[in-house]
């Protein structure tokens, strides 16, 4: 049987696994992982760059420590399976995957109690590779290390130290004042990323998790919720945020989900506001959370398609625990997971209404906007109607304003009784043809009677500004006259058509008929862009 023992190539793997697909971030949040799991309250992660451009990190945790058993355990590939389930630390893989993605060499030191000596152990790549072996060092712990144990751990804890970075920085460089500047942003784009993995952990005043300081180069990284609660709206009911999720052995677990609709960066009051809640295509979507730590931020996981700038508002807060790991596919990094197709098919017909809704949010404010800063003229339209008076049309006989109902004499006959709009007062210069922003049920237009005053109603079209036709060809037309009386005329000759030959029996037949031309057209339009503010014309200033 022992021929059948396969051992790997252990210098060909031990550099294989460094393309496992951690980045700096990654990796780090790998590390603060497993110092969590070990009940530590504080973390402290040093980037040091010495003398001829060598680049050190060092991560202390003041956990619980282990002895030189267990630091031989922790570093062992695919290292025993920790007693506690819920563990942020899963694999066995990350500490030795995580740090030889940025480094060649690194070390871990540990002690269990204050008055037990320093335990220590060392993977070195060049070593492995040179015995082709699964071979550690034990080398003893210096001065220096002792000292950055005390500063960075205290008495207890864990010491992870990174030497040979060759993989810090994304690219070589020769001057030493860039090379000092680019770690520089590293180590910025480092705490943003840790203040959004950790929020949790790191808000004193969110209980769901225990509270962890975690400082970069002595500086606190301070939590980023990216569900922005103080000005966002979460509009899931309760009754609906918990998910019942059924495992591959067919039992089942609960999950949570929640989504959250942010303002809109025009109702934020500051500029720093709005960089707080840093509103992008890139972050509407999924945050996945297993144990209170983010795995996932942003993007629609091919439960909706590409995310796109009417959804930029909308993000999803999905939790669950270690109960659920089979069923989501965690990769090793921790930094994504998989959702089952049928689960992606329910979460898409659970949530579409209410991505709905943030898209319509989005562009009701974002078009309102676009509708203050460009009038889209329609006088032309309203004085040819005018001076076209034999044109087929109802004649109104009556009107009654509190039913919003008209009597007409139209082709179906006399004092026709029809539902309709019922307008009174208004000017004179829009009485046919007028763009509003109070037509709900998302037609493009809507027959109404109109009048200046309290009597002599006209009958007129009503156009929705807020629907897709209007925003993207009336807005970018609104320069050339000609063809926006031609569509206000087309619009008035559908209206008039329709009030000159209906009656209460064909109402709902003509009401069909605009809704779904109106339905059509807005899928026709969908992936046509809303006008760029390049495109608009500025309206005329008093």
């Amino acid at each position: 049987m022992s021929d059948l023992i396969n051992n790997p190539n252990a210098a060909r793997l031990i550099y294989g696994l460094r393309d496992t697909g951690y980045n700096v971030k990654t990796a780090a949040a790998d590390i603060i992982d497993n110092s969590i799991a070990a009940g530590a309250t504080e973390i402290n992660i040093d980037v040091q760059m010495l003398t001829g451009g060598r680049k050190i990190v060092s991560f202390g945790d003041n956990g619980h420590g282990m002895d030189a058993a267990g630091i031989r355990d922790a570093m062992r590939y695919g290292a025993n399976k920790r007693p506690d389930p819920k563990s942020l630390g899963k694999f066995g893989l990350g500490l030795k995957t995580a740090s030889t993605s940025v480094c060649k060499r690194f070390s871990v030191i540990s002690r269990k109690s204050p008055d037990a000596d320093l335990a220590k152990y060392t993977w070195d790549l060049e070593h492995v590779a040179a015995q082709n072996a699964w071979e550690m060092l034990a080398p003893p712990v210096t001065a220096d290390e002792i000292d950055l144990f005390e500063d960075l751990c205290g008495p207890t804890g864990t010491l992870v130290v990174w030497e040979n970075c060759d993989r810090i920085l994304s690219k070589d460089y020769m001057d030493e004042t860039k090379e000092k500047a680019a770690l520089k942003r590293m180590t910025e784009a480092l705490s943003r990323h840790v203040s959004l993995v950790f929020h949790r952990f790191l808000d004193v005043t969110d209980k769901r998790e225990k509270d962890v300081v975690i400082r970069i180069d002595g500086t606190p990284a301070k939590p980023w919720n990216p569900f922005y609660p103080q000005r966002s709206e979460q509009v899931l009911a309760a009754n609906k945020q918990k998910l019942i999720v059924e495992l591959p052995d067919g039992s089942e677990e609960t999950a949570g989900i929640k989504a959250w609709i942010l303002p809109h960066r025009r109702d934020m009051e500051k500029d720093e506001e709005a960089e707080f809640a840093r509103i992008t295509n890139r972050a509407q979507g999924f945050y996945v959370y297993r144990e209170g730590r983010l795995i996932q931020d942003g993007g629609w996981m091919d439960v909706f398609g590409p995310p796109e700038p009417h959804t930029s508002l909308l993000r999803i807060e999905f939790d669950f625990g270690h109960e659920l790991d089979d069923a989501f596919s965690i990769d090793v990094k921790k930094s994504r997971i998989l959702f089952h197709p049928d689960l992606g098919d329910g979460l898409e017909k659970f949530l579409s209404p209410i991505r709905r809704e943030a898209e319509a949010r989005y562009r009701r404010i974002s078009r309102e906007d676009a509708n203050k800063k460009n009038t889209v003229d329609h006088s032309s339209a309203n004085k040819n109607i005018a001076n076209t008076p034999n044109t087929a049309k109802p004649q109104v006989a009556g009107v009654d304003v509190a039913t919003q109902t008209a009597e007409v004499n139209n082709n179906r006959g006399v004092k026709i009784r029809i539902k309709a709009p019922i307008q009174n007062d208004v000017s004179p210069d829009s009485i046919h043809v007028e763009a509003v922003t109070t037509i709900t049920n998302g037609h493009l237009w809507e027959p109404a009677y109109r009048s200046p005053g309290a009597s002599g109603h006209v009958p007129g079209v009503i156009l929705n500004k807020h629907h897709d036709f209007y925003q993207k060809i009336y807005q970018r037309a609104a320069a050339n006259g000609y063809a926006v009386e031609g569509m206000d005329l087309l619009l008035y000759a559908f209206a008039m058509a329709e009030q000159n030959n209906t009656d209460p029996e064909l109402e709902p037949v003509f009401e069909d008929i605009r809704e779904e031309i109106s339905s059509n057209l807005r899928k026709l339009l969908r992936n046509m862009p809303d006008p760029e503010p390049s495109e608009l014309t500025e309206a005329d200033e008093d």
